[in-house]
């Protein structure tokens, strides 16, 4: 057989898959986006969300919905308006005494009852402590795919939702595909994608949903609630000014020196991921994608050679100024000022340079 006659092989990967959704698939249509309500505020990674949302359902062609699940009372309403403000086309709600407080049973119900009755065709949720945990059980509940963690979300040729996200320890990037099934569902850290711009406007078209659940059909109780102030200390995704060391710093104690640069310009301070597997720093205040997802105005990394899971999770930033010994260093592959020397030495002296020409009330003309 020549050449020219033979039939060419199957392509290999995502190109060579047979894509064909089930018949009772194909009537799920629009965008849905789960509005995290809790305690009376909406948690900013819905509105971010919303954004994203925003964008995948225009390339589609199709409608952009927020989900808000609380108790009858003004907080939820004003949910449903800030829905709306970020962009939502309309609103499904579900208000009962039951979603009062974050219990995963009544949230599953309530969520897969609305995915069951209106068939969205993609789910998106915030990758927080209560987002995952609803969306696990979302997902295993519905018998559908879930991607965790999402650094970029996109609509594929086909209308797949390509996911992608970090793998293999943060070293590679895969973009992930749910086939044949649906809802398509993702999650997506805070501050990974950029915040919408607010505008007011009237509450569009809000559809409503009964919770079919009672108290005696749910096994967690809530007895009370106390704050854990600790975890609020360290606040790395929402401030404008991060500085951050690593390994290139040496030890532990040379770690003062990124704390005192952050006192000095009024910033909050974390590390790389190696310093807390060496137990340099707490956890709350590793940088990255597998820490905490920022997107400052300014970004100071110090000793940090730039894996990709620290990419990921700090180039949202403005500025980012790089410091390190190593003119090869990945960081300064995306870095938007590189300065090639020890950071050690430098910091000091970049301290005293800012307190000389900062007065106490210029941090706020520094991060502007």
């Amino acid at each position: 057989m020549s050449n020219a006659n033979r039939e060419a092989p199957p392509s290999a990967g995502r190109a060579g898959i047979k894509r064909e959704l089930p018949e009772h698939f194909r009537d799920y249509r629009h965008v849905w986006v789960f509005i995290e309500l809790e305690r009376g505020e909406v948690h900013p990674v819905s509105f971010e969300l919303l954004g994203e949302g925003r964008k995948l359902a225009d390339k589609l062609g199709i409608q952009l919905a927020g989900i808000v699940l609380g108790p009858p009372c003004e907080a939820t309403q004003h949910a449903v308006a800030e829905a709306f403000a970020y962009g939502a086309d309309l609103v499904y709600l579900v208000e009962a005494p039951l979603l009062a407080d974050y219990r995963n049973e009544p949230f599953t119900k309530a969520m897969t009852d609305l995915v069951n009755t209106h068939k969205p065709e993609i789910l998106l949720l915030g990758a927080t402590t209560l987002g995952r945990d609803l969306a696990g059980s979302v997902a295993t509940t519905l018998l559908t795919g879930l991607t965790a963690d999402c650094t970029e979300l996109d609509v594929d040729v086909d209308g797949s939702l390509a996911a992608t996200r970090p793998t293999f320890g943060g070293s590679l990037l895969c973009t992930i595909y749910t086939l044949n099934y649906r809802p398509q569902m993702a999650t997506v850290r805070p501050r990974v994608m950029a915040m919408p711009p607010r505008t007011d406007k009237p509450v569009g078209r809000v559809i409503r949903h009964k919770l079919s659940m009672t108290e005696e059909e749910i096994i967690t109780k809530v007895l009370g609630f106390n704050l854990d102030r600790q975890s609020a200390k360290a606040n790395l995704a929402y401030a404008d000014i991060v500085v951050a060391g690593g390994l290139g710093l040496g030890s532990a104690e040379n770690l003062q020196l990124v704390k005192n640069l952050a006192r000095a310009i009024g910033a909050e301070y974390g590390c790389s991921r190696p310093l807390v597997q060496k137990g340099w720093m707490p956890a709350d205040r590793q940088v990255g994608q597998t820490g905490k997802t920022i997107r400052p105005k300014l970004y100071i990394a110090a000793g940090i050679s730039g894996a990709i899971q620290h990419r990921v999770g700090v180039e949202g930033a403005d500025l980012i100024v790089a410091i390190n010994t190593d003119p090869n260093a990945p960081i300064f592959e995306f870095a938007h000022l590189g300065i090639v020397t020890d950071a050690i030495r430098f910091l000091p002296a970049l301290t005293e340079a800012f307190t000389r020409r900062l007065s106490p009330h210029s941090h706020d003309k520094l991060a502007s």
